[in-house]
């Protein structure tokens, strides 16, 4: 991951946890409680500890997030 994708991340994940907005997923199976943002190629899989607390457990390729 270069530079200009990990701060594109940081602020789409500040973004997130400051109003709750953005392209977010809820996931579903094995993943249940856990939701994605898509942040261009990315995925973010995160979930909430409480309101405005985002805790980031993977970030992966959207080719091989899955």
């Amino acid at each position: 991951m270069d530079r200009s994708d990990a701060t594109r991340i940081i602020h789409g994940l500040e973004a997130l946890a400051a109003d709750e907005r953005g392209d977010v997923k809820a996931l579903k199976g094995t993943l249940k409680g856990r939701y994605r943002p898509r942040i261009g190629k990315w995925r973010v899989f995160f979930s909430l500890d409480q309101p405005g607390n985002v805790v980031v457990t993977d970030v992966d390729n959207r080719g091989e997030a899955y």
